[in-house]
């Protein structure tokens, strides 16, 4: 937990010029960011704008071919709020700050998306989600929780009715009974990526191909020697189960056809349709969601501990997947799947705990007029996003900078923890009230 706290605002202490918000000067300290997918390059974007020099260290960049793409880019990138469709939070911890940075994240996302040119560039479009229940929500103490909170987070267009049972073509034997919508950013992961990379470098980002092994904080001083570097930021998702020596990441493999979504084959599909593993009647995901204005992303598969990637369309899970798909929107038994690319898959990278946004605890023993003192370690992680990455992006990524403040100032580590008296559910995004309203309100109940 960071002692400072400086919201992230979009036009205030975050730009979409490519150029630095605040330039930086031979004074400035350099953050080296190892890890090129969604994470890394939103905090690379957040940093360069508060005036610091960055490079980006990946062994792998975002990839427009047939070879296997990122996992930044097989994401659904359909904004959630917590917990996600593909999977439940363990770490009580972790869900309460997922639910404040989501929505920072939400109010980001949805101001690129409400600039048409931007939105083009950036493959940000807000559409209706919707969340579909064999019973009525209430009788789902979770999920019906989960939507008074939404109902009350600062979403747009949130509304709860059956009509979008019928209005969406559900097939009745199907058993949706209840739903819910609310408008959400979905993200073309691909052309998003793509523009993220020439953002960052625009505003004075480094980027340098490498693969990274072992332990950090073993080989931390090398690190930053070598890269002139005043601390390290490790955004390397799965790659955290060496880099972190966290025995607790695994993956969590899944997979999503992409079908085309033009409207010759069937009614082309505008809005997410979404019934979650704890509420559907065999507890397996439906997930479908429009990529693009031509792509239609149906899943889904969440496969904890299975590192292999060789599902094909014959895979019984896949075909499991469409079989539900089709069950629950007959419209899709006509779908053509994309000849270029039929089906995504990638390993989420999942953590026993969720998510880490936390300095390095370990510290090391160095002697100062000969005496020995325990040395704070100059790394900071932001990691173990399972299936949320672009969901929390912005929200991690706001509290990743106050800590690389607190690194900067030589103050002690201490270990991820909601800020003392605040009731986070309570606590209001700019989707609702103005960040700093926000600001000063915490501050009066610390």
């Amino acid at each position: 937990m960071s002692v400072v706290d400086h919201p992230l605002i979009l036009g205030e202490n975050l730009s979409l010029e490519p150029f630095p918000q605040q330039s930086p000067d031979g004074t400035s300290s350099t953050v080296l960011i190892v890890g090129g997918g969604v994470t890394g390059l939103i905090n690379a974007w957040v940093l360069l704008d508060r005036g610091y020099h960055v490079t980006v260290v990946s062994k792998e960049w975002a990839s427009f071919t047939e070879q296997q793409r990122l996992t930044s880019q097989i994401a659904g990138a359909l904004w959630e709020f917590p917990p996600a469709v593909c999977g439940q939070h363990t770490d009580i911890l972790s869900l309460k700050k997922s639910k404040h940075w989501c929505m920072v994240a939400y109010d980001i996302w949805t101001a690129i998306a409400s600039n048409p040119s931007l939105a083009a560039l950036a493959g940000v479009q807000m559409r209706a989600s919707n969340f579909f229940f064999p019973c009525p929500i209430e009788n789902l103490p979770a999920q019906y929780h989960k939507m008074e909170e939404i109902a009350a987070s600062g979403v747009h267009g949130f509304s709860r009715s059956i009509e979008s049972i019928h209005k969406h073509g559900i097939d009745p034997r199907y058993g949706a009974v209840d739903a819910y919508e609310h408008l959400a950013p979905v993200i073309d992961t691909d052309r998003c990526m793509e523009w993220l990379m020439l953002l960052v470098q625009s505003k004075g980002a480094k980027f340098h191909t490498e693969t990274i092994t072992s332990d950090l904080f073993t080989q931390e001083q090398e690190i930053l020697h070598r890269f002139s570097a005043d601390l390290i930021l490790n955004c390397t998702g799965l790659s955290a189960l060496s880099l972190a020596g966290d025995k607790t990441c695994y993956p969590l493999r899944g997979a999503l056809i992409r079908v085309i979504n033009d409207g010759e084959d069937f009614p082309k599909v505008e809005s997410s349709l979404a019934i979650t593993a704890d509420a559907a009647q065999d507890s397996e995901i439906v997930f479908i969601v429009p990529r693009n204005d031509n792509i239609l992303l149906i899943g889904g598969v969440a496969q904890p501990g299975r590192w292999d990637l060789d599902l094909t369309l014959d895979s019984p899970e896949i075909n499991r997947m469409r079989a539900r798909a089709e069950a629950f929107l007959p419209s899709l038994k006509h779908a053509r799947v994309d000849p270029e690319y039929p089906i995504a898959q990638g390993l989420r990278p999942a953590r026993e705990r969720n998510i880490r946004v936390e300095r390095e605890l370990r510290t090391r023993t160095v002697y100062l007029h000969g005496e020995p003192t325990e040395e704070p370690s100059r790394i900071i992680h932001n990691y173990g996003h399972g299936g949320s990455g672009w969901s929390l992006s912005f929200g991690c990524t706001a509290d990743v900078a106050n800590l690389v403040e607190d690194v900067l100032h030589n103050l002690p580590a201490s270990k991820m923890k909601l800020q003392e008296k605040i009731a986070v559910d309570n606590v209001r995004t700019p989707a609702q009230m103005d960040s700093r309203l926000v600001s000063e309100a915490i501050r009066a109940r610390l």
